[in-house]
C-alpha cells in the first residue's frame, strides 16, 4: 500500500504545532496502525529527522495508551484501540490524518503524546474502596447476583484511554468517571462510600477542566470497550442522592 500521512507535529506544549506530510510505500495490509508508524519513524531516523512521538505500551488493546485521533475519529474507523487497528481498514493511495486528543484537560506534551494525568487525579480523588472489607475469603462469601456482577465487570473494562473525551464536542469525561464509579458502586464493598465517591470524583473532574456531558452518545459510540451510557445515568443518580444527603445534614 502507498499512503500519504498528515501528522500533527509539535515540539513542546508552548509550540504552535502543525501538520506535516509524509509519503509511505510498501505498507502491508496486515500491519497494525502502530507498526505502520514504526515504519515511518524508521524512515525518519534513517534520514536524521526527529521521529514522531506517540504513546504505546501493551499493543494488545489493554493499557489504553495508544491515543490517536485518526481521520476525525478517536482510534480510527473501527471501534477498537489504535494498536488493534490494522491497515486493511484503509485503501491503497489513502490520505490519513493523525492528530492527538484535543482537550484542555489533556495538554499536548509532544507531537501525538498528551498528558492524561487528569484521569489519574480523578481516580485518586475517590476511585477506590477505603473501608475494611476483610480478606479474599470474606469477599468470596458475599453473594452477588450474576447480573450485577456482570454489569460491574463491564464497567470495569474501561481502560482509561480517553477516546470518550476526544469524541465529545465538550471534551466531557462523564463516561470514564461513571464507569469507574459504577464498577465500585454496584458491589457490596463499594456501596459504603458510593455517594462520597461520586461527589469527590465529579468535583475533581470539574476541577481538571473537562466539559459537561452533551447527551449525544458519541462517547459510548467511539469507546473501544463499549462502555454503556447507562453508567452516566447511574453517576447522575449517585451524585444527586449525595447532594440531597448533604443538604439534609
Amino acid at each position: 500500500m502507498n499512503l500519504t500521512l498528515k501528522v500533527w507535529r509539535q515540539q513542546n506544549p508552548s509550540d504552535k504545532g502543525g501538520f506535516k506530510e509524509y509519503k509511505l510505500s510498501g505498507i502491508s495490509a496486515d500491519m497494525s496502525f502502530l507498526e505502520m508508524l514504526d515504519v515511518l519513524n524508521e524512515d525518519l531516523s534513517e534520514k536524521g529527522e526527529d521521529p514522531v512521538h506517540f504513546d504505546h505500551d501493551c499493543r494488545e488493546g489493554i493499557c489504553g495508551m495508544c491515543s490517536l485521533y485518526i481521520n476525525g475519529q478517536p482510534h480510527g474507523p473501527t471501534q477498537t484501540t489504535t494498536c488493534q487497528l490494522h491497515m486493511r481498514s484503509f485503501k491503497d493511495g489513502d490520505t490519513i490524518t493523525i492528530e492527538p486528543w484535543r482537550a484542555n484537560a489533556f495538554p499536548i506534551i509532544k507531537d501525538l503524546v498528551v498528558d492524561r494525568g487528569s484521569f489519574d487525579r480523578i481516580i485518586q480523588s475517590g476511585g477506590y474502596v477505603s473501608v475494611n472489607t476483610g480478606g479474599v475469603p470474606d469477599a468470596n462469601e458475599i453473594p452477588i447476583p450474576k447480573i450485577i456482577a456482570d454489569e460491574a465487570f463491564d464497567s470495569a473494562t474501561c481502560i482509561g484511554c480517553g477516546a470518550c473525551v476526544a469524541a465529545c464536542k465538550n471534551a466531557s469525561a462523564m463516561l470514564f468517571v461513571s464507569a469507574k464509579v459504577s464498577q465500585l458502586a454496584l458491589l457490596p464493598q463499594g456501596k459504603v462510600e458510593k455517594r462520597e465517591r461520586a461527589e469527590k470524583m465529579v468535583a475533581q473532574m470539574d476541577q481538571e477542566g473537562f466539559g459537561a456531558c452533551t447527551n449525544t452518545g458519541a462517547c459510548s459510540a467511539e469507546c473501544p470497550k463499549e462502555i454503556d451510557l447507562s453508567n452516566i445515568a447511574r453517576l447522575n443518580r449517585e451524585y444527586f442522592a449525595a447532594s440531597l444527603s448533604t443538604d439534609e445534614s
